[in-house]
């Protein structure tokens, strides 16, 4: 097992950086902005009946919205997660931990993960590298990592760009298929397949699907890029200069979600990565997502000393949005707004 002290420490550092430094993709773009939703003057809706509910792993959720997975593994973090699940069950919506690698190798840091006592309805998922699989973890540790915070499922998320330019990563990424599809077969919760925010494309999504993955967070290019956050924490120019070179590297959020909703008509797409607004939100339902994550712009009302409020003053803003490109484009409810085509700028 690795040292858990070591992950505390990275854990920290990323949260210093994510919130300290300027760690957006460079020279890539979302896409979301050559895109925009029809606007109709006659919408023949109520905007107050306008209905974003939906289903997801078998709970209700008020909006198509989840918190992704962020942080977690460190005592000082214990405190962001409670509030960004306290907001999420006032709110309806779903939430992920952050990678829970540090708690499964000391499970004195699993309290910084356990939030179900403040969010007992929502849509809970753990959180494990997928390359960990090759790294000493498998099914017992995910089953562990999935009893700790009681949830609904288990996120893979795969990083091969953030561990290759990383000081300390874990550079083997072979025979993970294998090993995800024996995990599918037995791991009583869905397995969800999540990017960082470089994107899943068509190719690795089939594969996915072929071994037993049936939700997909294409998590895309053009938000918050793991390579830059890693160059701030290079030592050496040269890591530096090798992390940098990748910050415009990846496949935009737009991109992703339309190819993986193209290639698997049938799969649960969770759009992610970069998405800033309600707007985007629409966006990306419109390109064929079945709700949407968003990771840094709730972390940084969490980190106030309002901490849950904030958050649901954050998210509120973001949900109003929602509602009102929902209203203006003539869609009532999202399987309208599922069908509604979009016009390229």
């Amino acid at each position: 097992m690795p040292d858990s002290s070591n992950i505390e420490g990275r854990k920290l550092d990323h949260l210093r950086v994510v919130l300290g430094e300027d760690v957006n993709a460079k020279g890539i773009s979302t896409g979301f902005a050559a895109y925009h939703l029809p606007h109709t003057a006659l919408p023949e809706l109520d905007l107050n009946e306008v209905d974003t509910r939906l289903t997801f792993l078998g709970k209700p959720m008020r909006a198509p919205l989840l918190i992704s997975s962020m942080t977690g593994g460190a005592q000082t973090t214990e405190r962001i997660n409670r509030a960004l699940a306290e907001a999420a069950e006032q709110l309806g919506l779903a939430m992920g931990v952050g990678s829970q690698r540090a708690a499964v190798a000391d499970r004195a840091l699993a309290s910084t993960y356990r939030v179900r006592q403040v969010a007992p309805t929502i849509p809970l998922m753990a959180n494990l590298g997928a390359v960990q699989l090759n790294y000493g973890f498998g099914i017992d540790e995910c089953q562990r990592a999935v009893e700790m915070i009681e949830a609904d499922a288990l996120i893979l998320h795969f990083n091969p760009l953030q561990e290759a330019v990383q000081p300390e990563g874990d550079v083997n990424f072979k025979g993970l298929l294998r090993k995800i599809e024996q995990l599918c077969k037995v791991l009583p919760v869905p397995v969800i397949a999540k990017e960082v925010g470089n994107g899943i494309g068509a190719h690795d999504a089939l594969r996915l699907y072929e071994v037993g993955v049936r939700i997909i967070d294409v998590a895309g290019a053009g938000g918050t890029s793991w390579s830059e956050v890693e160059r701030f924490r290079h030592t050496t120019e040269a890591g530096a200069k090798l992390a940098g070179a990748f910050a415009g590297w990846g496949i935009p959020t737009t991109e992703a979600i339309r190819a993986v909703r193209h290639a698997l008509p049938d799969v649960t797409v969770i759009g992610s990565g970069g998405i800033r607004s309600g707007i985007d939100i629409a966006k990306a339902i419109a390109l064929g997502a079945d709700l949407v994550g968003t990771a840094r712009p709730a972390l940084v009302p969490a980190f106030e000393e309002r901490g849950t409020a904030a958050v649901i003053e954050f998210l509120n803003i973001m949900i109003g949005e929602l509602r009102v490109a929902m209203f203006c484009s003539g869609n009532g409810h999202l399987q309208a707004l599922r069908h509604t085509p979009l016009q390229r700028v």
